[in-house]
């Protein structure tokens, strides 16, 4: 079996692209700049841009299945030249936000959506296998506060008390290496949690005892929020994660067993993953 591996200067596919090579199966590290990754010795490395169908056949040539990235641009055209490559099985990178009943309105669900009904349509047609793997959210987000931790000033929250599921990006890897490796779990839709619902105050708290160093944070109005982030984030995301955020202010987060069911172990907790990257807000 050989294994493209789309977007591998992510950490999930940097993550995953080491399982596959630990365990004797081929990979393909696909990435827009694959001068720039630094995979396993054994893995060979192609030009795969999302946003460039004219990457993609060289990428596909020879692969039997690919771990793909949600890049709605030209999620059909990709799909047709998986077909045509001869891929028998895609896993999709999903998110589990495209379970809300709004998902087709949302900016950052629908185009996950997107990408999730153009494989499927390919699946419905007979072309190849398509399974959805929809995490909710990545506890790598919490990378965000880095800087504003290290300069003392803590990041500025407008809803301190929404809740998340933080998931750690090795348990996602090994659940996309779980379906790449086991046929019985393939074609199905799997919503992936953390093991635990936790606020931003309290992911805040674990850093702090995880680094020794206080992690405050400021209170700010939504409005002060979306202005501070409209030179990198547009407006449509910003709304668009307010809201998701206001939903869940004081509401816990629900809570899958998907990460134990295909790997064999409980998800990592947030405290583990702080200490798996705790030099990241250290000065």
């Amino acid at each position: 079996m050989t294994v493209l591996v789309t977007g591998s200067r992510g950490r999930v596919a940097a993550a995953l692209l080491a399982l596959l090579d630990a365990a004797g199966i081929e990979a393909r590290a696909g990435s827009k700049k694959p001068a720039d990754l630094s995979p396993p010795p054994n893995v060979d490395t192609v030009r795969c841009d999302l946003t460039d169908p004219a990457t993609f056949d060289t990428a596909l040539d020879g692969v039997d299945s690919v771990f793909l990235y949600a890049e709605a641009a030209h999620a059909d055209t990709f799909a047709d030249r998986a077909r045509a490559a001869g891929v028998e099985h895609v896993v999709l990178l999903s998110s589990s936000s495209v379970l809300a009943p709004d998902a087709a309105e949302n900016p950052i669900a629908s185009s996950h959506l997107a990408a999730e009904q153009a494989l499927s349509a390919a699946a419905d047609s007979g072309a190849f296998e398509t399974t959805r793997l929809r995490p909710g959210a990545f506890a790598t987000n919490a990378l965000q506060w880095a800087w504003a931790l290290k300069d003392g000033h803590g990041p500025a929250l407008p809803y301190p008390h929404a809740h998340v599921d933080p998931i750690h990006e090795r348990d996602l890897a090994e659940a996309a290496f779980a379906v790449l490796t086991e046929p019985r779990l393939r074609g199905s839709a799997y919503h992936l949690t953390g093991p635990e619902s936790l606020d931003f105050t309290e992911q805040l708290a674990i850093l702090a005892r995880t680094t020794g160093r206080p992690a405050p944070y400021r209170t700010v109005t939504p409005e002060e929020w979306k202005e501070s982030v409209s030179p990198f984030l547009p407006a449509p995301f910003a709304n668009a994660l307010l809201a998701h955020w206001s939903s869940h202010d004081g509401r816990p987060a629900s809570l899958t067993r998907t990460i134990e069911t295909l790997t064999g172990h409980p998800p990592r907790t947030f405290t583990t993953w702080t200490e798996d990257h705790a030099e990241a807000f250290r000065a």
